[in-house]
Order: structure tokens, then sequence, then C-alpha cells
């Protein structure tokens, strides 16, 4: 590994991973401290993404890096979960994009589309060199996905589609949008190329959160499309699911990664700010947070490995990642919450990217199913009774 970190160390977490396993994380890591870093504090601020860096990802191997063939890298679970922290530990901004690119885009299209639309769109993604993002979530809200308004109607061999989309991840750098839509025959997907007239994406500029990504509106305005577009294998709602909880389980890991960020900007500042004539490191209260914070930090790690090796053995259940979901991204906000107090009132500060965190993992434990539908999933699993209406 790159510079081991004393909370690595102290969970023995190079034992846990594979050779393979460690070179996944070293490259991304790697990555992220030399490509993302010295420049997100700056980005954040002026709510800049930079494009430039995609075709790096791409030669990294860390685009749609799950999937097999097409150009990608056909990794293991736990090698994606592993990059997904790395670069979570620099900004969740960049672990999105390689979410929504890959885990979203890329398996829709990998999982559900025809042989022409995988040799189209899949090389091109793999190598950054085309972008594509997907138009889900409605500006009512995400968690009711049935009730979505985007309606697409047959219209002699073409289908024409209308409605609106919001927080939708790089929708004004995508070449490719995987929209879903009603149809009479229940829910379908399309892969609509972004220059298709009456398609729009508008960058949603009024985020505190999530500054260094890009989330936008979009509006689908009769947009006519050949029957060459819809997504021949995805039928109803589980098709969008399924690549919902691949984007889950990115964040199981992902979120880890902010929170060792925010341990370890603790722990070395706890040994540097003195009161009362010693280091707050040396003094109980400090510490009691800081093994608080480190005990949910090795939990939230040891329940991501084992999430992913159950996907690696394909019996992974969607309860499963509403348990890692929730549980990581609850645990997160509060290490970083707790490592903003031990910072005072320099945690505030672009000095050190406790804030930046928090307000990013904000906006996390938002998407891809809040903490009261992952809340719901489990009930439902416990009890049998389905609670969401």
């Amino acid at each position: 590994m790159t510079a081991e970190l004393t909370t690595e160390r102290l969970l023995g977490l190079d034992a846990l991973l594979s050779d393979e396993q460690r070179e996944w994380q070293r490259r991304a890591r790697q990555f992220a401290t030399e490509r993302i870093a010295p420049v997100i504090e700056d980005d954040f601020e002026a709510k800049h993404f930079r494009r430039e860096l995609i075709a790096e990802a791409g030669a990294a191997g860390f685009l749609g890096m799950h999937l097999e063939g097409y150009g990608t890298a056909g990794a293991d679970a736990v090698s994606y979960g592993l990059v997904c922290m790395e670069l979570e530990a620099i900004d969740s901004g960049w672990r999105t994009f390689v979410s929504v690119q890959g885990s979203l885009a890329m398996s829709a299209i990998a999982k559900f589309g025809s042989e022409e639309q995988k040799q189209q769109w899949l090389p091109g993604m793999a190598k950054g060199e085309l972008v594509g993002c997907f138009a889900l979530t409605e500006p009512t809200g995400g968690s009711d996905p049935a009730a979505m308004q985007t309606f697409a109607r047959r219209d002699g061999d073409d289908w024409v589609i209308s409605g609106t989309k919001r927080w939708i991840g790089l929708a004004t750098l995508a070449d490719v949008a995987i929209v879903w839509a009603q149809t009479e025959d229940g829910v379908r997907g399309f892969a609509v190329p972004t220059n298709t007239p009456g398609f729009t994406a508008t960058a949603i500029e009024s985020k505190l959160a999530m500054r260094a990504s890009v989330q936008c509106d979009i509006v689908l305005d009769d947009v006519r499309l050949p029957e060459s577009a819809r997504l021949p294998g995805a039928a109803g709602l589980s098709g969008p699911f399924s690549c919902l909880n691949e984007a889950r389980f990115g964040i199981v890991f992902g979120v880890v990664g902010a929170a060792r960020t925010c341990l370890e900007v603790a722990i070395e500042r706890s040994k540097s700010r003195e009161v009362f004539g010693k280091p707050i490191g040396a003094m109980q209260l400090t510490q009691q947070k800081l093994a608080d914070m480190f005990v949910e930090y090795e939990k939230a790690m040891l329940l991501a490995l084992h999430l992913g090796r159950l996907k690696d053995a394909e019996a992974i259940t969607p309860e499963q990642i509403s348990v890692g979901k929730l549980n990581n991204v609850r645990e997160a906000q509060k290490i970083a919450r707790t490592a903003r107090g031990i910072l005072a009132g320099d945690g505030i500060t672009s000095e050190f990217p406790v804030m930046r965190h928090m307000a990013n993992l904000e906006a996390v434990a938002t998407y891809e199913g809040t903490d009261e539908v992952h809340s719901l999933v489990l009930g439902r699993a416990l009890t049998g009774f389905a609670a969401f209406r």
C-alpha cells in the first residue's frame, strides 16, 4: 500500500485482502491522492468537475470495472469497493462519478442492452471516451419510482418520450442517458443519445454539497427514438432496481473512505493542537472520541468486506445491501461530525477536508435510498409487513 495509515495498521486491513485487491486499492489511492487531492478544495469552492480526468480514470480501469468484456476490467466486487473507498476518501463526487458511469449507466446496458447497444456504448465508456447518466429520479422524489410520470408512447415504429428528471448525475456531460419511463406495458429503459432533439440537461447550481460533481435536471420534450434504443432486457422496475443495488454497494465501501479520512485528520490534529498545556490527544475525553470513531470505522469496513465477499459469491441480497448502506452512511456521518468537533473552529475551514466530507455525506445519505427507505426495507424483511404505504 502507498503510505499505510494508522487506522489500517490498527485494523490489520492488509491481511484481509488478496494481492489483486491490494493492487486495485493502491492504484486508486495513487490516482486519488496525486490527481484529485491537490485540486479538490478549489474545485469544491468553484463548483468545478474536472472532466479531463475521466480518460485517466478509464485508463486506470476504474470505469465499469466490475463488468465483463467490452473493454472492462472484470474485477471482483471487493476490488471495486476498495476503488470506491479510495476515491471517496478524497471526495464523494469522484466516487459518485465512477458509480454513475459504471454501476448505473454501464450496468444497465450490460445487463439489459442488446448486443448492438453494448458494442455501441460500453467500450467507449470503459475508456472514458464516452460518458453516461442514469435518469430515474423525478422532481417529486426518488423513493417511489413506480409513480414516475415520464411516459414513452409508441408512434409507428418509434418511441416518443416526454417528462422530467431531477438529480441526474453527469447529465450535462453525458453522451448517452439511460432513461426510465412508463409505457402502456409498464416501466421500460431506453438508451437515449443526449444530442437527440428534445433532450435538455441543466446543471443544478445551488448545491451546498457535492460541489465538485455534476447533478442535473433533465427535460424530455417529445424525444423521438427508434425501437433499437429500447433496452430489450428491461421490463418493470426490477431493471433500474438491480442497477441501484450495484450503486448502493459502491456506497457501502465509499463512505468508509470518507470516514477514514475524517478519523485520520482528527488523530493527527489531536497530536498537534494543545490546550491546557498539552495536546488534546493526551486527554481522556478526546481519546474516548477517537476510540469510538475507530471502532465504528472498523465495523463499517468489516461489514463492507463481508458484503463484498457475498457479492463475489453471488449470494448477496438487496436487504443485505440496505444494511450496509444504512449503517455505513450513518456511521460515516457521525465520525465526520465528531472529527469536526475535535478540530474545533478550524474544522469548518477548507484547511481541513472534514466539513467538505460532512456536506457530501449529507447528500449521500439521501441518494440511492434514504435512511427511512432502507429502514423500511429491513423492517419488511424482519416482519413480513410492507410499511411503505
